[in-house]
């Protein structure tokens, strides 16, 4: 169950940090070809989902490895599936598909159920 936990946490850590960072660093232009949701947000939306899917990805990895407050991690793989949620409602209501949002929910459903080792 660790070795699980480590393999699915750390390859959502790496597609979180890369996603959320591009959606902190990066303008609306260059955002735009793959996410052209952003035109429909402020720009402080956008970098505000960029942090909180950057916390979650740090949240997955970090109080595991250090010990401290290890039930984050449990709170990270939540708050990741409702970053999930809210994205699919958003996809939906712009009448784009939601495969991705359902396969990344679900990736961190089976995380959270992973997490309860830490507990």
């Amino acid at each position: 169950m660790l070795i699980a936990y480590w393999i699915v946490a750390g390859l959502l850590a790496v597609f979180y940090l890369y996603s959320g960072g591009m959606k902190i660093l990066r303008s609306k232009d260059a955002l735009r070809p793959m996410m052209a949701w952003v035109d429909d947000m402020p720009l402080a939306a956008v970098r505000a989902i960029g942090a909180i899917e950057v916390l979650g990805a740090l949240g997955l990895v970090v109080p595991p490895l250090t010990g401290v407050a290890p039930w984050l991690a449990l709170a990270a793989a939540v708050g990741l599936v409702a970053v999930q949620v809210g994205a699919g409602i958003l996809h939906l209501s712009r009448r784009e598909p939601v495969w991705m949002n359902l396969a990344l929910a679900a990736v961190a459903g089976a995380l959270v159920w992973l997490a309860t080792i830490w507990l």
